[in-house]
C-alpha cells in the first residue's frame, strides 16, 4: 500500500482516478454551476471546471455536493451561450458554457467515497467561468475533444486526442524559473508522462546538471515535481504495455515505492535520460544485478521477502503500475487449524508448482482443455498477477482505484474479498481463479484487511455486509496474522524450497519446453515479446490489444535461464569451513584432507602415474554452448567456466548452479582465479577483459584491452598476460590485491608482443620470466618477458595451434595443432626435437614433462608416453571435442569441458 500512503492528498477530493482508463486530464477553471439555480444563488455554486480528454468534471467547493462528471460521448451538444445586455450599444459577449448530455455521473456525495450513481435523461448543464474572457477557448477545446468522443473506431478517437495532447505539450515548455538554481545547466528535455496506479499524466521533463524535474501540462497535483540527482539511489528502465518506454527513480534503497515513474513517446528520449542519469551516479549508485542479489540472498545478508522485492524490481514489476505489480507467493496452505505449526511440512503450500497445478483434479481438466487448443497453446486462460487481483486484496485502502478500474461500481459482494480461507480454497479449486499474492501480505500495514473506512461494499447472500477480511483461526487479529504470515514465508521450509518457486515466476520455467513440462503456459499477450504492438497497422486493434495487455496482467520480465539455487540454511551448513557459505565463505581456508590429500613432489608422480586410470567422478550440463575455460577455488568448493554462451557459471563439484553471470552478448574465451580466491577474471571476444567480485556477485572492473577477441590469458606476480587475435600479447600490471578491495584498479600497461598473426594461446614458465605463444599459423615463439624481441620462433604446426605448455622444468614446450601433431620444442634452443602424429586433432591437453593428458576431437581423453610416443590409455569421455582441461596443483583433480556443453569431474585412482 506504498503508493496509497505516498500518493494520497486528503484535501483534495478530485483525482485522475474520476477519469477513465487512459484519459487525459488537459486544464482547469474556476467557474460556477448555473443549473437550476435563481439568479440570487449563482455566486454561492462555485467550484472547479475540469477539462479532460473524454469528460467534463466539475467539483464544487462544498465538500458535500457530488463532483459533477459529464461524458463527452454522451453529450448532445456544446455551445457558448451569449449574455445579452440592455444596453444595445454594448456588443454581447460569450460568458457562459452550456452542455446538453443524456447522462451525469454524481461522484462522492456527501464526501463519502461510494459507487457513482447515475443521472439519466436529457438534461442542460450551463457553467459561468470566473475569468469569463477564457470562455470561448474553453469552448472549443471542448467541441475539439466532443467530436473526438464522436467518431464511430476507438482508434480514431485515441489518435485524434493524443494529436490534440501532443499539439498542446508542443506548445508549451518547462518554465525554467522553476530550478533550484540559476546556475543550473539543462541537459535535455523533452514531453513524458507521470505513471501512477491506472493513471498517467502528461507534462514535460528536465534533465540539468544538479536536478530532474517534471513540470505536468495541467499543474496536478503540483506545478513541479523536483528530484535531486545526488539523491537517487536506484533507476529501473521499465517496460510499460510491454514496451520499453518507463523509467522508474528511487530515492531510498529499500521503499517499495518510487520517487517518480515516466512513461515516454519513445524509447530514444527514455535511454538518453537513463544514461545521463547513470554516468551523473556512476560513483554514488551501487550497481543492482539479479545475480547480485541471488548471492546476498543465499549468505543470509537479505532476507526472503527482500529478495522477492528486489527480484520483482529488476523484474519490471512496479507499485506504480497495477498491470505489473510485485507479486509474491502464496506459501502456507492452512488456513483452517487453530494453531498454526511452521515446523510441519505440510502447513504449506507446495512451491515447485504453479498455483494452477496445485489441485491434481483441476489440473487434469485444464491439460484436457490444453491438448485440445489449436496454437498458441495456454494452461491457464487468467493470470496469476493482474490490477483486478491486486485490487481485489487492496479494495479496502484504495475503493477509488477499484471504483476506477471497474466504471464507478465495486465487485459483487460475494466476490470480493471477505476471507482469507475462502479466497485460497478458491485459487485451489475455481476454474479461472489462479491467482498469486501481494506483498502486502508480508509487510507490517494490516489496515488493508480492515474496513477503517466504512466503506459500503454490499450485502452478501447471506445478509451480512461486507466489512474486515475473516482471517484463519491461528490469528488473533490482523497484525498477529501478518507477523505468522512474515514468519512463514522466512520459515526453514520456506528457505529451502523458494528457489523453486522463482524458477516459475522470474526462471527458466516462466517460458519455454520447461514451462511446458511443469504446467505453467499462460496466454501469450502475457509473456515479454510475445507481441510487437509497434508493428500492429489497425489502429482499433492496437488499442484493443494494449487494453488487453494492462487489464489481463503480464509476466515478469525472466531474470534466470537456469534453475536457481537453493538457499544456504543452517540445516546444510557444514561445520568445516570448505562447506559453509557463512561470513568467511570467500575467505582463504586450509586445505582439506579430501581436497589436499599430499603436496608432496611424490605423490604428484603418484597421481601422473596413475593417469591411465582415471575415474570420472561425476558430470554436468550448464551451458548452452561449448566450454571455453575451467577454474576452482583453492578449497576446491567452487568451479568457474567459461563458455561460447558469454556466461560465466559457478557450480559446486556436485553440479548445483550458485551463479550465472553475462557480461556482454559475446563468447567468453578463458577464465582464471586471481589469489585469494576472491576474483574470477574471464577473457571475451568482445576485446575485453572482466574481473568478477565472488564476494560481492558483481562486475568489479573491466579491462579493454584489445582490438580483437581476447584468446587466452594467464596471470603470474601480479601481470595478467592477454592474448588476442589481434596478432598482439600484452602484460598489464594486476595486483590482485587491488582488485579485490572494491575498487576501481588501475591497469598500468607494461609491454607488447607483436605477431605476424592472430595469437590463440600462450603460456609462462613456472619461474615467470619465458613467455610461449602460438598463433594461427602454426608460429610458436619463445620470449624473455623483459624483452619485446623474441628469443625463438619456429613453425611447429602446419595450421592453427591449440595450445601451448611449458614443462614443470622450463626446458620444453609442448604444442598440440590442428594437423594433429604433438611437438616438442627446446626451449634452450629453439629447435623442434619430437613430433608425434596422433590418429585425430587434440584440442587441448595436460602434462608434467613426460606423461600428457590430451582432449580429442572425437571428445576421448588419451594418455600419452612422450619418450616413447606411445598412447598408454585411451579414455571415453566427451560426445564432442574436447575443448579446456585443468587440473589442481596437487594433481588430484582434473576437470574437461567439451563442446557437447559438459563438465566432467575425474581422479586418477592409486
Amino acid at each position: 500500500m506504498a503508493f496509497i500512503r505516498r500518493k494520497q492528498r486528503v484535501k483534495e477530493r478530485f483525482s485522475l482516478l474520476l477519469l477513465d482508463l487512459e484519459e487525459h486530464y488537459f486544464e482547469q477553471h474556476t467557474a460556477y454551476n448555473l443549473t437550476g439555480r435563481s439568479p440570487e444563488a449563482n455566486r454561492r455554486s462555485r467550484g472547479s471546471l475540469k477539462i479532460c480528454s473524454k469528460s467534463v468534471i466539475y467539483e464544487p467547493d462544498d465538500a458535500l455536493e457530488p463532483i459533477l462528471k459529464i461524458p463527452l460521448k454522451d453529450c448532445r451538444g456544446i455551445e457558448a451561450e451569449e449574455e445579452t445586455d440592455n444596453n444595445p450599444f454594448i456588443e454581447s459577449k460569450p460568458a457562459r458554457i452550456l452542455i446538453e448530455t443524456k447522462q451525469i455521473y454524481h461522484i462522492k456525495e456527501g464526501n463519502v467515497v461510494a459507487p457513482h450513481k447515475y443521472e439519466r435523461g436529457d438534461k442542460k448543464i450551463i457553467f459561468q467561468l470566473e475569468v469569463s474572457s477564457k470562455t470561448e477557448d474553453v469552448v472549443q477545446i471542448l467541441l475539439q475533444l466532443y467530436r473526438a468522443s464522436c467518431l464511430d473506431n476507438l482508434g480514431d478517437q485515441t489518435a485524434m486526442i493524443a494529436a490534440i495532447l501532443q499539439s498542446r505539450l508542443a506548445r508549451t515548455c518547462l518554465d525554467k524559473n522553476s530550478f533550484q538554481q540559476v546556475f543550473e545547466q539543462p541537459h535535455m528535455e523533452c514531453v513524458a508522462e507521470m505513471v501512477s496506479p491506472l493513471v498517467t499524466n502528461a507534462g514535460h521533463v528536465c534533465i540539468t546538471d544538479h536536478n530532474l524535474y517534471f513540470q505536468p501540462l495541467n499543474g496536478y497535483p503540483d506545478s513541479v515535481v523536483l528530484i535531486e540527482l545526488h539523491r537517487i539511489k536506484r533507476i529501473y528502465k521499465r517496460r510499460h504495455g510491454l514496451r520499453p518506454l518507463g523509467l522508474e527513480v528511487f530515492c531510498t534503497e529499500n521503499d517499495l515505492c518510487s520517487d517518480i515513474y515516466l512513461k515516454f513517446y519513445n524509447t530514444k528520449d527514455r535511454d538518453e535520460l537513463y544514461y545521463y542519469i547513470a554516468t551523473f551516479l556512476e560513483n554514488h549508485m551501487t550497481e543492482h544485478t539479479a545475480e547480485s542479489y541471488m548471492l546476498q540472498w543465499q549468505r543470509g545478508l537479505i532476507s526472503n521477502y527482500q529478495y522477492l522485492l528486489h527480484l520483482n524490481n529488476l523484474a519490471d514489476r512496479s507499485v506504480n503500475d497495477l498491470s505489473q505489480y510485485p507479486v509474491f507467493p502464496w506459501v502456507l496452505s492452512d488456513y483452517s487449524s487453530a494453531h498454526l505449526d511452521l515446523l510441519n511440512a505440510a502447513s504449506f503450500r507446495d512451491l515447485g508448482k504453479p498455483i494452477g497445478a496445485l489441485n491434481t483434479e483441476r489440473l487434469e481438466r485444464l491439460l484436457e482443455r490444453y491438448g485440445d487448443m489449436p496454437d498458441p497453446k495456454f494452461v491457464y486462460g487468467s493470470h496469476y498477477s493482474s490490477p483486478g487481483y491486486v485490487l481485489f486484496y487492496l479494495v479496502r485502502v484504495a475503493p477509488e482505484h477499484m471504483l476506477c478500474l471497474q466504471n464507478g461500481r465495486f465487485d459483487h459482494a460475494d466476490r470480493m474479498f471477505n476471507s482469507v480461507g475462502e479466497t485460497w480454497k478458491n485459487c485451489l479449486e475455481g476454474g479461472t481463479d489462479f491467482k498469486e499474492l501481494i506483498p502486502e501480505f508480508y509487510g507490517s500495514d494490516s489496515s488493508f484487511l480492515k474496513n477503517l473506512l466504512s466503506l459500503n461494499l454490499g450485502r452478501r447472500q447471506g445478509g451480512g455486509r461486507v466489512g474486515d477480511v475473516e482471517l484463519p483461526p491461528w490469528a488473533s487479529d490482523a497484525d498477529d496474522f501478518l507477523q505468522k504470515l512474515n514468519a512463514a514465508l522466512e520459515s526453514q521450509y520456506v528457505s529451502e524450497h523458494l528457489h523453486e518457486w522463482i524458477d516459475l515466476i522470474f526462471g527458466y520455467k516462466q517460458r519455454g519446453s520447461e514451462a511446458v513440462a511443469a504446467h505453467n503456459v499462460f496466454h501469450p499477450l502475457t509473456y515479454e515479446g510475445g507481441v510487437d504492438c509497434d508493428s500492429i497497422e489497425d489502429p482499433d486493434q492496437k488499442i484493443a490489444m494494449l487494453t488487453q495487455i494492462l487489464e489481463f496482467g503480464q509476466t515478469p520480465r525472466q531474470l534466470f535461464t537456469t534453475p536457481h539455487p537453493q538457499r544456504i540454511t543452517q540445516r546444510f551448513h557444514n561445520l568445516s569451513a570448505t562447506s559453509s557459505l557463512s561470513s568467511s565463505e570467500f575467505s582463504p581456508v586450509s586445505p582439506s584432507m579430501e581436497s589436499f590429500e599430499d603436496l608432496t613432489e611424490e605423490s604428484k608422480k603418484m597421481a601422473w602415474s596413475n593417469m591411465n586410470k582415471l575415474t570420472l567422478q561425476s558430470c554436468h550440463k550448464l551451458h548452452k554452448e561449448a566450454l571455453t575455460g575451467i577454474a576452482m577455488t583453492l578449497s576446491g568448493e567452487w568451479i568457474f567456466s567459461t563458455s561460447q554462451d558469454s556466461t560465466l557459471k559457478m557450480f559446486s563439484k556436485d553440479g548445483v548452479l550458485h551463479r550465472s553471470v553475462s557480461f556482454s552478448n559475446m563468447a567468453l574465451s578463458s577464465c582464471l582465479m586471481l589469489p585469494e580466491d576472491q576474483i574470477v577474471v574471464c577473457s571475451s571476444w568482445d576485446n575485453n577483459v572482466y574481473f568478477y567480485s565472488i564476494a560481492f556477485g558483481r562486475r568489479q572492473d573491466t579491462l579493454m584491452g584489445h582490438d580483437d577477441a581476447i584468446s587466452h590469458m594467464c596471470w603470474r606476480n601480479d601481470r595478467l598476460y592477454t592474448a588476442s587475435w589481434d596478432s598482439t600479447v600484452k602484460i598489464w600490471k594486476c595486483v590482485a590485491a587491488d582488485v579485490s578491495s572494491n575498487k576501481r584498479t588501475q591497469f598500468d600497461f607494461l609491454a607488447e608482443y607483436e605477431h605476424e598473426a592472430g595469437v590463440n594461446t600462450l603460456d609462462l614458465s613456472p619461474a615467470g620470466t619465458l613467455l610461449a605463444t602460438g598463433t594461427r599459423e602454426g608460429i610458436l615463439t619463445v620470449w624473455d618477458v623483459s624483452s619485446p624481441l623474441p628469443l625463438h620462433q619456429l613453425t611447429c604446426h602446419s595450421g592453427n595451434i591449440h595450445q601451448v605448455a611449458f614443462s614443470p622444468d622450463s626446458r620444453h614446450i609442448l604444442s598440440v595443432g590442428e594437423d594433429s601433431c604433438l611437438a616438442v620444442t627446446d626451449v634452450q634452443t629453439g629447435m623442434l626435437i619430437s613430433t608425434v602424429q596422433a590418429e585425430e586433432e587434440q584440442r587441448c591437453f595436460l602434462w608434467d614433462g613426460s606423461t600428457v593428458l590430451t582432449g580429442g576431437l572425437s571428445g576421448n581423453l588419451t594418455v600419452w608416453n612422450l619418450l616413447n610416443s606411445k598412447v598408454i590409455q585411451k579414455i571415453p569421455a566427451h560426445s564432442g571435442a574436447v575443448t579446456c582441461m585443468w587440473m589442481n596443483e596437487q594433481c588430484s583433480t582434473i576437470i574437461t569441458g567439451g563442446e557437447d556443453r559438459q563438465t566432467m569431474l575425474w581422479k586418477p585412482q592409486y
